[in-house]
């Protein structure tokens, strides 16, 4: 599980964050404010600005928005976390293939 330990606002709809991967780097989350209605409160940088972490550490909002580590690691880095690629030996055959 990959774990954020730091989030800061930089501006508009971006958060420097830094991952207990040594990783770090901004997301830029515009498309993902203006997506979801959930996030219609957010629209407003102040309140945008207003995220916390939580225990689990998710990003949060008062309005109950949250964003998991998995997936802000993935728009960072651009990678899945470890625990989320599928390894070789856990790879099947597609439903209906055949061996001969």
């Amino acid at each position: 599980m990959v774990r954020i330990q730091d989030a800061e606002y930089i501006g508009e709809y971006k958060v420097h964050l830094r991952f207990d991967t040594g990783e770090e780097g901004v997301a830029d989350l515009d498309d993902v404010i203006t997506r979801y209605p959930a996030a219609r409160p957010l629209i407003e940088y102040a309140e945008f600005a207003k995220f916390t972490l939580d225990e689990w550490p998710t990003l949060v909002w008062p309005c109950g928005f949250d964003l998991s580590p998995e997936m802000l690691y993935e728009r960072v880095t651009g990678k899945r976390p470890a625990w989320q690629q599928e390894s070789a030996h856990e790879k099947t055959e597609p439903y209906g293939s055949t061996k001969d």
